[in-house]
């Protein structure tokens, strides 16, 4: 990763996510494992495999993330320039027991719930391959940013007899739809990121070599970042994106309104509408 805004990234218990915070408030994410899943050694670099132990790793991450009150921004990545994450590793699943396979679903689906619980943006920085447990990954953050020609995304679980089973059918048919992400999984083809960001999969696709992709990705974050957006209201937001689709329309628009109510009540707030009648740009501070 770039040591752009002051970033130092350090090793989780597991040595397969590195964590680190920018000065201006974006923590960022770096999945880093090999294709068995186990920790990168030396000058190499992952195809970003997970384990139980990754997600643990995640899990821990997400939790310092959430409880950073100068963290603002969330940036989850992946190690080197070819793969975001191949998904979970094969050499895992073909040597744990059924019960083991299950309960690593079930905490997979609790550790990328928080992403999307958690009332700080999440943006996923897609630097090369998603596919798999990959792109179950990247549909949990809220915005997500592909770099030019570095790989494609899907869901091929079905060519090992199995589903995509993190998440995967219940956010992708969310995503792009219910036909297109059955015929995504039960062919289990990969997608461009052009198709991809041609179905609402992923957001923007951005040029640049790795390092350039890193840099512009912090650039674009810091926006969501104090002084310039008032993250209270970015959270509200996306609680009611997230929440509201899921609940029936009328419900929706009560949650929308007790959201705005909390908002009138704020500083930022406040200071928002004082800036735009003084004609000056706002300085937020997330109160």
């Amino acid at each position: 990763m770039s040591d752009l805004y002051g970033l130092k990234l350090e090793p989780m218990p597991n040595r397969l996510v590195n964590y680190g915070t920018t000065d201006n408030g974006i923590a960022v994410i770096e999945l880093a494992s090999d294709s068995a899943g186990a920790p990168l050694e030396g000058d190499a670099m992952g195809p970003n495999t997970y384990t139980h132990g990754m997600m643990c790793d995640i899990d821990t991450t997400i939790i310092k993330a959430r409880f950073d009150d100068d963290v603002t921004v969330i940036v989850i990545t992946g190690n080197g320039a070819k793969f975001f994450s191949a998904g979970a590793s094969i050499q895992m699943l073909n040597s744990v027991t059924p019960g083991f396979k299950y309960n690593f679903c079930l905490h997979a689906n609790e550790t990328l719930s928080r992403f999307e619980q958690t009332t700080k943006l999440v943006i996923c920085a897609i630097n090369g391959h998603a596919v798999g447990g990959g792109l179950e990954i990247a549909m949990a953050a809220d915005i997500r940013i592909a770099r030019k020609n570095a790989g494609k995304v899907g869901l091929p679980e079905i060519n090992l007899g199995v589903l995509a089973g993190t998440g995967g059918t219940a956010r992708l048919t969310r995503l792009i739809g219910k036909a297109k992400a059955l015929e995504m999984m039960v062919t289990g083809e990969l997608m461009s990121f052009e198709d991809a960001k041609d179905c609402n999969l992923i957001n923007h696709i951005w040029e640049g070599d790795a390092d350039e992709f890193r840099r512009d990705i912090l650039d674009w974050a810091s926006q969501f970042t104090l002084p310039n957006k008032a993250t209270k209201a970015v959270g509200n937001i996306k609680r009611s994106c997230q929440t509201g689709p899921e609940i029936p329309f009328e419900y929706h628009l009560a949650l929308e309104r007790e959201l705005q109510a909390a908002l009138f009540g704020s500083s930022d707030a406040k200071e928002g509408i004082a800036a735009y009648v003084e004609r000056r740009v706002p300085s937020f501070e997330g109160q």
